[in-house]
C-alpha cells in the first residue's frame, strides 16, 4: 500500500470522525433541551399537586413562586427574617430550602454565589433546639461567616487547625449542654475526619437530640468531579450513617447532575430533594481581555483599571501562585493602591487581619490566591480580576461570583488571558483526572472565536441549562459590542509549526511554548532560523494560533517530570500528518468588533475580539484591547 493511498484512507477516517464529533455534539445539545422539558414538566406537575394540598414533602425541584407560609414555624421564620437578619423578604427559592429542611428533609441546593445559601441553613438554626453543624473546606470562609453571624447577634463558633486548645474545649463542651450557647457550630472537613474527639461529642449531642441540622457547603468538593475535590469530604459519609435521623443541606454554586449523583453516594444521603436555580446572574458583567507577555506591564493594565473604573470601590484579584499574590499585590501597592495579599501560607492573625480590614473597606483590594473569597459575603464589591486563567469554566463562575454583586448592582467580571499562564496551569492539573479535558473548556471560553458567543451561553453548557442569548442584556463583552466573523485559513502556519517542531525532535531537543513562538517569529539561533520558515506575524497572532492548533489537535502537550517542577513541552499532536496533504485546510475564524453596543449602553475600554491571523499591521485598537 503506497503512502498515498493510507494518507486517502486517513482523510477518509478523518472526515468521518469529525461527523461523528458533530453528531455528539447536536445529540449533547439535544440532552440539554430534553432536560430543560422535564424540569419545566415537572415544575407543572408539583404545582398541581401543591394547588391540590399543601404539604412539607411538595416542594419543585427548579424555580418557581414561593411556598405559603402555612407550617407550624412560619411564625418564627418571619420573625427571625425580619429582626435578627434585617431582610423584607427570601429572595427566590430560599423559603422553599428554610421550610424543607425545617421539615426534615435531606436536600441539595444548587444556587449561584451571592443567592443568599447561607440563610437557607442559618435561619433555620434559630428555629430549632440544639445547634447546626457546618462544614466548610476554607477558614477565610468560616471567619466570614462567623464574624457577620456575631455581628447580628447570633451564637456561632468555629473548630479549625489553628483553634486554641482553650477554645476547641470551650465550643465541645457547649455541643453536649442542654442550654448549649451555639446556634451554629463551624468545621472543616479534616476536622471531622481527623478527631474523634470532635466525632464522640457529636454522639452524645445526637443521643441528647441537640444536633439539629448538618450544612455541607461547597458540597461539589465531595466528587471527584467536581471541580475543587477535596479528599477529606469524601469522608464525611460518617456524619449520615452515625446520625441517620439529622437533616443534611448540601449547598453549591456549581454543580452538575453527575457530581451530584457521586455527591448523593459519598455523603450517603438516600432520595434528596434538589432544588436547582439558574446559574444567570443578571447584574455580573463578564469580560476578556489579552494579559501583556510582560508583567509590569499586565500590573499596569490592572492598575489602571482599578485607579479608572474602579476607583474607591472594593474588589479582588485573584492569582496563579502565593508567590503571585506577594508580588502582584507589592506592584498594586508601588502604583498607590491599598492592595494585601491573602494565601494559604500566611500567618492566621494576619489574614483574620487583612481579611476584617478589606471586609470594613479599610483595604480596597485583596490580592489572593483561590483559597480566599468562599461565602464571603461583603455587598459591595465592584470588581473580581483574574490576573491569570482559572483551571476550569466551572471555577471561573464560582471564583468570579462568589463576591462580586452580592448586593444586586453591577460588577465586573474580568479575566486576562495570558498564553503562558495557559501552561503554569496546565502543569498544575496534570494530575487530575479530567483536568486537561475541563482546562481546554476554559480556553475556549476565553478564545470564544468560534462563534462569537455569548459568554453566558458557553457557561450554561456547563450547567445543563439551555440559554438563549438575548437573556444577557449586554453584560458580557461579545453582547455588547457589534461583532462579525471572519474564517482564515492558518494552513500553512500549521505547517511551519509542525516543520519547527519535528526539526526540534531530529536534534533530540523538546520545545516549551515559548521557544516555538520565539523560534518561529524569528528570535531563535541564527542557525536554526536559517532552517525553518519564519513569520511575520505579531507575538501576540503567533500566540493565538499555537493555542488554536492546541485545541485543534494538531498541536499538543507533552509532560516532563523533575523532583522539583513539571514541564510542559509542545509536540505535534495528533491530527498533525494531515497536513501532509497540500489539500488540507485548517481554519481559524476570528471574532472581530465592529464599533460599540446598542445606543445608550456604554462600552468598557478597549476591543474584545480576538487578533486578526493575517499578516496586515495591526490597529492600535487592536493592540490595546482584550480577546
Amino acid at each position: 500500500v503506497s503512502a498515498s493511498d493510507v494518507q486517502d484512507q486517513l482523510d477518509m477516517v478523518e472526515a468521518e470522525l469529525q461527523e461523528v464529533d458533530l453528531q455528539i455534539a447536536e445529540l449533547q445539545q439535544k440532552k440539554v433541551e430534553l432536560n430543560g422539558r422535564r424540569d419545566a414538566l415537572l415544575q407543572h406537575l408539583e404545582e398541581a399537586c401543591d394547588a391540590a394540598e399543601p404539604s412539607p414533602s411538595s416542594f419543585s425541584k427548579s424555580p418557581r413562586p414561593q411556598p405559603a407560609m402555612n407550617f407550624p414555624w412560619s411564625k418564627e421564620v418571619a420573625q427571625h427574617l425580619k429582626d435578627t437578619f434585617h431582610l423584607p423578604k427570601f429572595r427566590p427559592l430560599q423559603l422553599r430550602a428554610v421550610n424543607l429542611t425545617l421539615s426534615g428533609r435531606d436536600l441539595f441546593l444548587v444556587m449561584p454565589t451571592g443567592r443568599g445559601k447561607s440563610l437557607c441553613y442559618q435561619l433555620p438554626a434559630l428555629c430549632s433546639k440544639g445547634f447546626t453543624l457546618v462544614v466548610t473546606p476554607l477558614v477565610s470562609l468560616m471567619e466570614d461567616q462567623v464574624m457577620y453571624l456575631q455581628s447580628i447577634s447570633v451564637s456561632a463558633a468555629m473548630l479549625n487547625a489553628s483553634s486554641s486548645k482553650e477554645h476547641a474545649k470551650t465550643v465541645l463542651a457547649g455541643l453536649t449542654d442542654p442550654k448549649t450557647p451555639f446556634r451554629l457550630v463551624y468545621v472543616t472537613p479534616e476536622k471531622i475526619a481527623k478527631s474523634k474527639l470532635l466525632m464522640s461529642r457529636l454522639e452524645k449531642a445526637y443521643k441528647a437530640d441537640l444536633l439539629s441540622r448538618i450544612a455541607v457547603d461547597e458540597v461539589h468538593c465531595c466528587s471527584q468531579w467536581g471541580h475543587d475535590f477535596r479528599p477529606d469530604y469524601k469522608l464525611l459519609g460518617i456524619l449520615k450513617r452515625q446520625f441517620p435521623k439529622v437533616p443534611l443541606i448540601g449547598l453549591t454554586a456549581t454543580a452538575t447532575r453527575g457530581v451530584l449523583e457521586d455527591c448523593e453516594k459519598i455523603l450517603c444521603v438516600r432520595q434528596p430533594i434538589t432544588i436547582t436555580a439558574s446559574f444567570n446572574r443578571t447584574n455580573l458583567y463578564y469580560e476578556v481581555r489579552v494579559k501583556n507577555s510582560d508583567n509590569d506591564a499586565s500590573v499596569n493594565d490592572i492598575a489602571s483599571l482599578i485607579k479608572t473604573r474602579y476607583r474607591e470601590q472594593s474588589g479582588i484579584v485573584y492569582v496563579f501562585s502565593q508567590k503571585d499574590a506577594e508580588s502582584v499585590s507589592s506592584e498594586l501597592q508601588k502604583r498607590d493602591i491599598l492592595a494585601y495579599p491573602y494565601h494559604a501560607n500566611m500567618d492566621p492573625s494576619d489574614k483574620s487581619r487583612i481579611h476584617r480590614r478589606w471586609t470594613t473597606n479599610k483595604i480596597q483590594v485583596v490580592v489572593a490566591t483561590v483559597a480566599f473569597g468562599m461565602g464571603i459575603d461583603k455587598p459591595d464589591v465592584r470588581f473580581v480580576i483574574h490576573h491569570t486563567i482559572s483551571k476550569s469554566v466551572e471555577n471561573y463562575y464560582q471564583e468570579s461570583g462568589r463576591a462580586a454583586g452580592r448586593d444586586d448592582r453591577p460588577a465586573d467580571c474580568i479575566v486576562f488571558f495570558g498564553f503562558s499562564d495557559i501552561f503554569r496551569v496546565s502543569t498544575m492539573v496534570v494530575m487530575e483526572t479530567v483536568g486537561q479535558q475541563k482546562l481546554r473548556q476554559m480556553l475556549d471560553y476565553c478564545q470564544n472565536i468560534d462563534r462569537c458567543r455569548c459568554r453566558r451561553s458557553l457557561l450554561a453548557v456547563h450547567f445543563d441549562e439551555v440559554w438563549d442569548d438575548e437573556g444577557c442584556q449586554q453584560m458580557c463583552d461579545t453582547c455588547r459590542h457589534a461583532k462579525e466573523v471572519v474564517a482564515t485559513d492558518i494552513s500553512q502556519h500549521a505547517r511551519q509549526l509542525v516543520h519547527i517542531l519535528e526539526l526540534a525532535a531530529s536534534l533530540d531537543e523538546k520545545m516549551t511554548p515559548l521557544k516555538l513562538v520565539e523560534a518561529w517569529t524569528g528570535r531563535g539561533p541564527a542557525k536554526r532560523r536559517k532552517m525553518i520558515q519564519t513569520t511575520a506575524l505579531s507575538r501576540e497572532r503567533a500566540e493565538a494560533v499555537v493555542v488554536r492548533l492546541l485545541l485543534k489537535d494538531y498541536l499538543s502537550g507533552d509532560f516532563s517530570f523533575t523532583p522539583y517542577t513539571t514541564y510542559f513541552y509542545i509536540k505535534p499532536g495528533s491530527r498533525a500528518p494531515l497536513l501532509r496533504n497540500q489539500s488540507h485546510t485548517v481554519s481559524m475564524k476570528t471574532c472581530t468588533s465592529t464599533g460599540t453596543g446598542s445606543a445608550g449602553v456604554k462600552a468598557p475600554e478597549g476591543n474584545t475580539s480576538l487578533p486578526d491571523c493575517g499578516d496586515a499591521p495591526k490597529s492600535k485598537k487592536a493592540k490595546a484591547g482584550p480577546h
